[in-house]
Formats: structure tokens, sequence, C-alpha cells
């Protein structure tokens, strides 16, 4: 049987059109077009008045975060269970990550974990729209707002994803997204960062061109800063994709509608779940296991792969991995976070690459629940 990834993008003419035309003429004066067409397209799709491309969506957390003046002495809270590419700007720019738990059905920031670990030091959260799905903005923003706390939205998996009728990453003071090969839209690797605030934008676009002003041909650095930008041909791509937005999420959800119908009725099988508020564009589908299976993620994984099925792991807590997991915030957050335990040993991302077709979800699908069944009978499962 063919191999079925766990990822990828769904590529067409156009991107190649596109891609051609920047890497053709895409130089000396019209080095920035497709920035510029990129930028301005996103920004307007969001409805939000600033976007910047970027090398990578942890660049923009970067950038955002030092525009907002967060630094060492302060806390950054953030869920416990995301990839660390959330948490790891934090400790850039000298804060202190302070790592909250995660909602049962979300799986994104829990509010009420969240206010539980504010502090007079925290200066930030930076939520996350987990697999797409978004966490409670109403409930974030109200904690923020009552603590003065700067929000940092991390939408890098949700683009199209929306919380009553809003899109993600248009909330709170900046919003970042990623445009890694895995993603919905894709440029290879890339990120962007949006706001509607001008000086926190400003401030960004100074700090990711090595302290140089906007407009500056005279390389007269006024602090030592960082080189964060996107090439011409990558901007190409994101525009290509972000004019084909719709067929992509329309794809996603019909992929997430198939395994839904496939693993429908399968006990001890939880997928995504989308909140009445939410809109979740299921950038990658998931299942979480009952633990009566006696499965966990990481032997699910290596059997789904024995049998050419490519998966990944539920992110493990940020509080248990070595980066991590001999600071002081990571043993209060072992003995905290409840639910991020309880849920990632037995979660795996199924193949969700915009290439799926209803027959490789069958048998992604007739694979796991033999795998299951297998297990619930005590058979060895190989």
């Amino acid at each position: 049987m063919e191999r079925i990834p766990v990822a990828g993008p769904w590529i067409t003419q156009k991107e190649i059109d596109y891609v051609t035309d920047a890497v053709t003429n895409g130089w000396y004066g019209n080095a920035n077009v497709y920035h510029e067409r990129f930028e301005r397209a996103f920004a307007g799709y969001l409805g939000v008045r600033h976007a910047m491309a970027l090398p990578s969506c942890t660049s923009g957390i970067h950038l955002a975060l030092l525009a907002l003046g967060v630094g060492p002495g302060d806390e950054v809270i953030v869920p416990d269970a995301t990839w660390i590419a959330s948490a790891a700007p934090i400790t850039y720019v000298g804060a202190t990550p302070v790592f909250a738990d995660i909602d049962e059905r979300t799986w994104c920031l829990s509010a009420e974990s969240f206010e539980a670990c504010v502090t007079p030091k925290t200066k930030a959260v930076i939520p996350v729209a987990l697999y797409g799905n978004m966490p409670d903005m109403d409930a974030i923003e109200d904690v923020a707002r009552q603590h003065g706390i700067v929000i940092v939205e991390d939408a890098a998996e949700a683009i199209g994803s929306e919380y009553k009728g809003k899109k993600a990453g248009s909330f709170g003071d900046a919003g970042v997204f990623s445009f890694h090969g895995s993603k919905t839209l894709t440029t290879g690797e890339g990120g962007m960062l949006v706001t509607d605030a001008t000086k926190l934008f400003e401030r960004a676009q100074f700090l990711r061109d090595h302290g140089r002003k906007p407009g500056d041909k005279m390389f007269f650095n006024h602090e030592v800063a960082y080189k964060y930008k996107m090439t011409s041909m990558q901007a190409a791509l994101g525009l290509a994709q972000l004019e084909r937005i719709e067929e992509l999420l329309e794809q996603k959800r019909r992929i997430f509608s198939l395994y839904q119908k496939e693993l429908n009725g399968v006990e001890g099988v939880t997928l995504n779940y989308g909140t009445p508020d939410a809109k979740n564009v299921y950038w990658m589908v998931t299942v979480v296991l009952d633990p009566k299976f006696n499965l966990s993620k990481e032997r699910l994984m290596e059997i789904m792969s024995e049998r050419n099925i490519d998966c990944r792991p539920f992110f493990h807590p940020l509080s248990s991995i070595p980066a991590y997991r001999d600071t002081e915030q990571a043993r209060l957050a072992r003995a905290r976070n409840q639910v991020s335990y309880r849920l990632t040993p037995y979660g795996l991302n199924l193949p969700s690459a915009l290439s799926m077709t209803k027959e490789k979800v069958g048998i992604v699908c007739t694979t796991l629940k033999d795998i299951l069944r297998e297990s619930a009978s005590g058979s060895q499962v190989s």
C-alpha cells in the first residue's frame, strides 16, 4: 500500500505561476511587490489594519512580545499542551513562561486555569488555537482586561477559524500565523504578524530589519535587532494560496467530515470538538483514546507506521519535556494541569494532508479500528 502522509499542501498551477513570476521578476524595484500584495490581502481577509510577512510564526511571537515591552521579570501565560514555538519566544525576551491547563473539550487554553495562574508579574498571555479550534476568547479577554494583561493570539494552526464570527488572529493586541509546509495555507516556511495597533506594528517593523527605520537606505542602524524577512517567492506562494483559501478550508472540513462518519459510534474514541461559538477548520484531525485500550500515542504511532500510515503525537505538555521540565514553573504545572496530563498521552493526529481522499480516510479508519479491536480483545497488537 502507498504510504499515507500525515500532512501536506495542495499546490495548483496558480501557485506555480506566481512563484515563477516572483523568481523571474521579483528583484530590484520589484523586490517587495509580492510581499505588499500578500500582506495587504491577508490583512483584508482578517479585517485588521496591519500584516507583516515573516520567516516563521515563532518570529512573529518574538517580535510581538518585544514590541509590547515584555522582558526580564515578566511572566507570560501559555497553554501547557502546545508546540514549543508558542513558548520559546518568551524565553528569548528574558521573561518566564507559565504553563496553564487546557479545556477538556476544545483542547485550548482554559480561561479558569489562565486566571488561576495570574500573578503581579503576569504581563502577557498567548492563547493557542490548537489544531484549528478556538479557545473561549470572551472569557480569556475578560481575564486579561481585569488584570491589564496583553494578548498575543497564536493562530498558527487556525487560518480561517472563527469565534462568534470573528476570525482567528484578529483578537487581542497581536495575532500570529504559521505557513509551514504542513499548514492549510503554506509558503514552505513562513509566518505573519497581524495587529490593529499601529505603534506596535511600526516597532515590530523596526525590530525585524536589524534596527533600521523603514525606508532607510543608508544602513544606519539605531539598535541591535533581528533579521526576520520572508522571500518574494514565499510571498508569491502565500498570495496564490490565500486567493484559494476557501477552497483549501472546504477541503479540510471535508476531510474531517469523512473521518467523523467513519469513526462515528466507535466507543472510546474522541475527535476534535466544535463549540457552538466557534468555527473549527480542523487543521489536524485528532483522536484521543480512552485509556482502557492501553495504547499510548507512541505505541499507536509505531503500529500505524508499520502499516504505512504516518501520524503525529498530540503535543506533550511543555512542562514535561526536557527543555522545561526542570524549571519551577514546570514543577507547578505538573501538579496543577490535570487535563493536559490526562489527555495528551492518548492523543494522535491522523493523516490530514490536503491530498486525503475518501479512500485514504477509509484505509486509515479501518486500520485504526482494527488496532483498537485487537487491543480491546487482549490480542497482541503488531
